[in-house]
C-alpha cells in the first residue's frame, strides 16, 4: 500500500509539480518509492529486526510487479515509435542474478539437497562477508558516479523525492499496519522496510534508459544517508 501510494504520487507528482517528461516519470516514482531491500536492507534488517525473512517479500513485491511497470514505461518512452520491446522484458528476470540465484535456492530446497560440509562451510563464510561487502560496493559505486552540483530547481526535487521516501512512505505503512491490525513485531518491520531509502537499481534504470540519472543518483545519496536516522527513529519508537 505504501509502495503503491508513494510512487504513484511521485510518478504523476514529477509532471505536476516540476514539468518532467513522460520517460522521466518512472525514475521519479521509483526514486520516491523504490527501496534498497539487498545492499542496505539486509544489514539493517539483521541489526534491527533480527530476520532477513520479512524481506523476501519486499523483493518479490518490486521484482515481480513495481519492476515490470517501471521497465514496461521506461522501454516505451525511450522508442521512437512508442512501442514496448516485449523480449527483451520478459528476458529480464532470467538475466538478474539475484532471482536466479533465489530460483536455485528454492530448488535446491524443495529437492531436499543437502551439500557436501566443506562445500556448505566454505559457502558459510562466504555468506558471512556479504552484507559488509554490499554496503563497500554501494558507498564506492555511489562515489563513482557522483553528479554535477545541483541547481537550485533541483535541491527542491531531492527535497520533496526525501521526504516521500523517508517519511511519507513509512508513515503510509505504519497507518496500513494499524488499519490490518499486525502485531507489534509485524509493524515494526513494514515501517521499516517501507523506511529504507532508494535502492540504487533506480540510477541503475536512468543510466540505462538515459533519462534522470542525476536526480536517481542524489536521491539515492541523500536518503542513504537521512535513513540512517529516520530508521532509528522508527527502531526507538516501534522497536
Amino acid at each position: 500500500m505504501s509502495t503503491a501510494a508513494v510512487v504513484g504520487f511521485g510518478w504523476v507528482g514529477a509532471s505536476w509539480l516540476f514539468g518532467r517528461t513522460p520517460g522521466e516519470r518512472p525514475i521519479w516514482g521509483m526514486a520516491a518509492g523504490y527501496v534498497n531491500s539487498a545492499n542496505l536492507g539486509i544489514p539493517i534488517a539483521t541489526q534491527v529486526l533480527g530476520n532477513v525473512s520479512f524481506l523476501a517479500e519486499v523483493v518479490l513485491l518490486q521484482v515481480l510487479v513495481v519492476t515490470p511497470v517501471i521497465v514496461v514505461a521506461l522501454d516505451r518512452h525511450s522508442d521512437p515509435a512508442g512501442r514496448v520491446r516485449v523480449r527483451r522484458i520478459a528476458s529480464l528476470p532470467v538475466r538478474n542474478p539475484v532471482i536466479l540465484a533465489s530460483l536455485l535456492g528454492v530448488a535446491c530446497s524443495a529437492a531436499g539437497l543437502h551439500l557436501p560440509s566443506a562445500a556448505g562451510a566454505s559457502l558459510t563464510l562466504l555468506s558471512g562477508a556479504a552484507v559488509p561487502a554490499a554496503l563497500v560496493a554501494l558507498g564506492a559505486s555511489l562515489h563513482r558516479t557522483a553528479p554535477p552540483r545541483a541547481e537550485p530547481a533541483e535541491l527542491a526535487e531531492l527535497a520533496v523525492i526525501t521526504a516521500l521516501k523517508l517519511v511519507a512512505q513509512p508513515v503510509i505503512a505504519y497507518a496500513a499496519g494499524l488499519a490490518l491490525h499486525l502485531s507489534a513485531p509485524q509493524l515494526l518491520a513494514v515501517v521499516v522496510c517501507a523506511g529504507l531509502p532508494t535502492a540504487q537499481n533506480t540510477f541503475i534504470f536512468g543510466q540505462e534508459y538515459g533519462v534522470g540519472e542525476a536526480v536517481a543518483n542524489r536521491a539515492v545519496v541523500v536518503t542513504t544517508t537521512l535513513s540512517l536516522a529516520t530508521l532509528a527513529a522508527a527502531a526507538a519508537l516501534l522497536g
